[in-house]
């Protein structure tokens, strides 16, 4: 029996469906198919999201209140191995549509998201990259997700798409870390079949409603 295809979902944040953050995601792409590890690829930057409005509504209904991408995404990332995150660089930042997705992706989606593996890319023309890429991995380090990484930071250069399949060592960064994200996620199937996932407690939640 052959094992199950594992499958890597990817998210582009920048409202330039072909721009710079696509070149890096396509060169991950690429790799992935070598590996043998199915893709998607979902474009929000140009959607219209809004923020989380913190109703507590999606406790009861198992999804977001706002019925948009968000939640018409919630499933690919469900049945999904591994996410890769990708967005360009606004003021020291990611793109705002896409932390707005981001929040309530992850925060109104009540399934397991244990040891999925998690990447993070960002695109910038020259600053802010550092600063962006560690706001990405936190969605990932509070869900248990292990976080694949390159032989450099997970960027690319440049102001134009041409622009960054010009910057050969940002390439070479997005497939080295596809081919380790690919290998991470294979480990972890075998390791899970082998041994089973580490238990996960949810207990305690201290909030200090006293004040003190």
């Amino acid at each position: 029996m052959e094992p199950e295809k594992k499958k890597v979902l990817l998210i582009n944040g920048s409202p330039r469906a072909h721009g710079c953050t696509a070149a890096a995601l396509e060169e991950m792409m690429k790799v992935f198919a070598q590996e043998g590890v199915g893709t998607e690829l979902v474009n929000i930057g140009g959607a219209d999201i809004r923020g989380c409005i913190a109703c507590g509504k999606c406790g009861k209904l198992g999804k977001c209140v706002f019925d948009d991408l968000v939640n018409e995404t919630a499933p690919k990332f469900e049945t999904a191995d591994g996410l890769v995150i990708g967005s360009p660089v606004y003021y020291g930042s990611p793109n705002g549509t896409l932390i707005s997705f981001l929040d309530r992706l992850f925060y109104s989606t009540r399934f397991p998201k244990h040891f999925k593996v998690g990447a993070a890319v960002v695109s910038c023309r020259r600053g802010g990259n550092t600063a962006s890429f560690d706001v990405l991995n936190k969605y990932f380090t509070i869900s248990s997700m292990p976080v694949a990484s390159s032989t450099y930071w997970n960027q690319v250069h440049g102001f134009t798409a041409d622009d960054v399949k010009k910057d050969l060592e940002g390439l070479q960064t997005m497939r080295n870390l596809a081919r380790n994200m690919a290998f991470m996620i294979r480990a972890i199937a075998d390791a899970k079949e082998k041994y089973g996932l580490p238990e996960l407690e949810r207990g305690a939640f201290t909030s200090f409603p006293d004040g003190k």
